[in-house]
């Protein structure tokens, strides 16, 4: 999700008219990187991609709560679809608060994110990330219907946080809860425009271009919404937002956690010249404290005009690519571990949004391994999302309304 103003080339003028949608902003100076070489898989075995469904608007995520066989789809203009996973029908509106959205929806504005609460089953709680029509990016916990189990009551529980965005663009708006601490984790860009002009990635008194990490697990008026977990890296510092997780993110388009190790995976839209994927493990603190680096850098190269920068205390991508190929916006997407797949469980997927490659790789000592690039699962649309449904097994959402499902050829 990415907007950029300066000077475009002709040809990148014309992408940004093509998908002036949720992932904007392509072409740029190539920076190095694959180049297009990025090795293929074994050809032993190889991927399809399996459409589940064809009619959605715009999808944007999905999700399911844990042992569910439903599938819950995130839709840019406000609804929530329940989908059967064998039919692919829908099944049910599940949510619809197009209302509280802008009017009209900006291209990196809607309905971002969604999350079920670990304690879903008994307490029906789940939270959604949106930008509301003042702009601004909200979380806020709604709940299900106590009888209905694919209607959700109408009107939020309660507002957990809302953050004013500067600019339309660069709103995140991933949420999910940690693996093992039941926290909520929240992505926001860095409050958009270009080449953060505000400095807000780097600059810890604010939360825009950061990864939070809060406690909602009591927030029952008139307790606060929220509140800090002690282990939280800015805990104690006067003058720095204490819900600060990891820090120097321009526009993180989707995270997640590796469901086996806990590892934490962060895809960042890059400002011109290179897209990313930040890794860290479970071991290390999974981004407790991170400073991913922008705007001092992009990917793995010091943020032009300059060619020098400090580094000093900066975590780099374990992969980034360049522009070529018409490649504009990372898609990031999960670690595989269901069970279809055996040979590919471990593997981090992630996508581009205008070139729509798919391509995976390994985590192996702090490093990516046996890089692989997958054309099958080209969906000939653009790549807004990936998607985990409860059993492991991964999804495709492309902007024309499609969804699809990686299985063995």
């Amino acid at each position: 999700m990415r907007v950029t103003k300066k000077s475009f080339s002709a040809a990148r003028t014309l992408c940004l008219l093509a998908f002036s949608v949720l992932l904007t902003g392509c072409g740029g100076d190539g920076g190095g990187g694959d180049g297009g070489t990025t090795p293929q898989p074994d050809a032993s075995f190889t991927l399809r991609l399996e459409q589940v469904n064809a009619s959605l608007s715009f999808p944007l995520f999905l999700t399911a709560p844990p042992g569910d066989t439903r599938l819950f789809v995130v839709e840019r203009g406000g609804a929530i679809k329940i989908i059967d996973r064998t039919s692919g029908n829908v099944i049910a509106t599940f949510l619809n608060i197009s209302n509280l959205l802008p009017n009209p929806v900006g291209s990196e504005q809607g309905l971002l994110g969604l999350a079920f609460d670990p304690q879903y089953a008994t307490n029906r709680r789940f939270y959604v990330s949106y930008t509301d029509a003042g702009g601004n990016s909200v979380i806020a916990r709604y709940l299900r219907d106590p009888v209905l189990p694919n209607v959700a009551l109408s009107a939020a529980d309660r507002i957990i946080l809302s953050v004013a965005q500067p600019f339309a663009n660069h709103n995140g708006g991933m949420i999910a809860f940690g693996l093992t601490d039941n926290f909520l984790y929240i992505g926001l860009g860095d409050g958009g425009d270009a080449n953060d002009p505000g400095n807000r990635a780097q600059d810890t008194s604010v939360l825009l271009g950061k990864l939070l990490r809060i406690d909602v697990s009591q927030g029952i008026a008139p307790q606060p919404p929220y509140t800090i977990p002690p282990t939280n890296p800015f805990v104690g510092q006067l003058g720095v937002r204490e819900e600060i997780w990891s820090i120097g993110l321009r526009n993180p388009w989707r995270f997640s956690f590796d469901r086996q190790t806990v590892d934490l995976y962060i895809a960042d839209v890059g400002q011109g010249a290179r897209e990313e994927v930040n890794a860290s493990t479970f071991a290390s603190g999974a981004g407790k404290g991170v400073n991913y680096g922008w705007k001092i850098m992009e990917g793995t190269i010091c943020r032009p005009p300059t060619s020098m920068c400090n580094m000093a205390g900066l975590t780099l991508p374990v992969v980034d690519y360049d522009h070529s190929a018409g490649a504009c916006s990372i898609t990031g997407g999960y670690v595989y571990r269901g069970s279809a797949i055996p040979a590919l469980r471990g593997s981090y997927f992630y996508g581009d949004f205008c070139a729509r490659f798919v391509r995976s790789f390994r985590l192996v000592n702090g490093m990516a391994t046996e890089q692989a690039s997958w054309p099958a699962l080209n969906p000939g649309g653009n790549i807004t999302s990936f998607g985990e449904d409860a059993a492991g097994e991964l999804y495709i959402m492309t902007s024309s309304g499609s969804l699809f499902r990686i299985v063995p050829n």
